[in-house]
C-alpha cells in the first residue's frame, strides 16, 4: 500500500485527505492518504521519507525546495514547493499551487494588475502564476527579509505602499484569519485598496476572513481559497499517481468538498 499524506503546523483544519482520499476510492488505488502536524522544520526530510509522497502546506513550502534532490522547472524559479514525491529514497519537488490559483481566477477576466499581500512560500508561487499571465504584480509585507525572492517584482512595507495605484486583484497569502478574526494588514489600508480594486482573493478556506468581509462591503467579486485547493489537489493526485484523468480526479475530489 502506498501512504500520501499533508504535512504542515497547523494542519487539522486540512481538508486534503478527504479529497485525495475520495479520489483514491474512485480510481480503486491501493493507497491512504492522511495528515501530519510537524513543529520542527529541521525533521522535515526524515518525515517525508516516511511516505511516497506529500503535500507541503504552511510554513514548509520553502523548506520543502531546499530538501529536494530534484526540482521541476516551476519550483526552480518560485523556490517553493508544495507537493514531493519519494522514489528510489530522493525527493522530487513539483509546485501545483501555482496550476490551483490559476484555475480558481478563471473567471476573474482582464485583470492587469494585482497586489500580494504577504511574502511567504504560497505568495512566490502566485506571483509566478501572475507572471505567467503578463500581470503587473506587487509584494507588499510587514518586513523586507523576503523580498529578496521576489526580485522581479516591487515590493513595499505596508506603511510605504504608494495609494496612487490601482490594483484590479489583491489576493491575502498570509495565515490572517485562519485561526484568528485579525486583517493582514491595517483595516484602514484595506479599506483604501478596495476602493479602487474590483477582484479580491484569500487563500484561506473553510471560512469567511475578515478580509473577504470587508471586501463584500465594498461589492468587490470575491473568492476564498477553497477552488486553489481543490485544483493544486488535483495536479497533486495527477503527480502522486500517474493518472492523467483530470477530468475524473476533478469529480472525485469536488464531490469530497462538498461536505466540508
Amino acid at each position: 500500500m502506498k501512504i500520501f499524506s499533508v504535512i504542515g503546523d497547523p494542519i487539522m483544519h486540512s481538508i486534503s485527505p478527504r479529497m485525495h482520499n475520495n479520489a483514491i476510492a474512485y480510481f480503486n488505488e491501493n493507497a491512504i492518504y492522511t495528515r501530519y502536524h510537524l513543529q520542527d522544520y529541521t525533521n522535515l526530510k526524515k518525515i517525508v521519507k516516511i511516505f511516497n509522497g506529500v503535500n507541503i502546506t504552511i510554513p514548509f513550502k520553502e523548506q520543502a525546495f531546499d530538501i529536494a534532490d530534484f526540482k521541476d522547472q516551476s519550483v526552480s524559479e518560485i523556490k517553493s514547493a508544495n507537493t514531493l514525491i519519494v522514489k528510489n529514497n530522493k525527493i522530487y519537488a513539483y509546485n501545483t499551487d501555482y496550476l490551483g490559483f490559476l484555475k480558481a481566477i478563471e473567471e476573474f477576466k482582464n485583470i492587469k494588475s494585482a497586489l500580494i499581500l504577504g511574502a511567504g512560500g504560497t505568495s512566490k508561487a502566485i506571483a509566478y502564476a501572475l507572471k505567467t499571465k503578463c500581470i503587473k504584480t506587487t509584494i507588499v509585507n510587514r518586513s523586507k527579509e523576503r523580498f529578496l525572492n521576489f526580485v522581479d517584482f516591487p515590493c513595499y512595507l505596508y506603511n510605504q505602499l504608494p495609494l496612487d495605484e490601482n490594483f484590479d486583484l489583491i489576493v491575502n497569502t498570509t495565515s490572517a484569519g485562519l485561526c484568528d478574526d485579525n486583517f493582514p494588514c491595517k483595516e484602514e489600508l484595506l479599506n483604501k485598496l478596495f476602493t479602487n480594486s474590483r477582484y479580491v482573493f484569500d487563500v484561506v478556506y473553510g471560512k469567511t476572513t475578515p478580509f473577504l468581509k470587508l471586501a463584500k462591503k465594498h461589492s468587490l467579486k470575491a473568492k476564498d481559497g477553497k477552488d486553489m485547493l481543490l485544483w493544486q489537489g488535483v495536479y497533486a493526485f495527477e503527480l502522486f499517481f500517474e493518472n492523467h484523468n483530470i477530468k475524473n480526479i476533478c469529480k472525485a475530489m469536488d464531490e469530497a468538498l462538498q461536505f466540508c
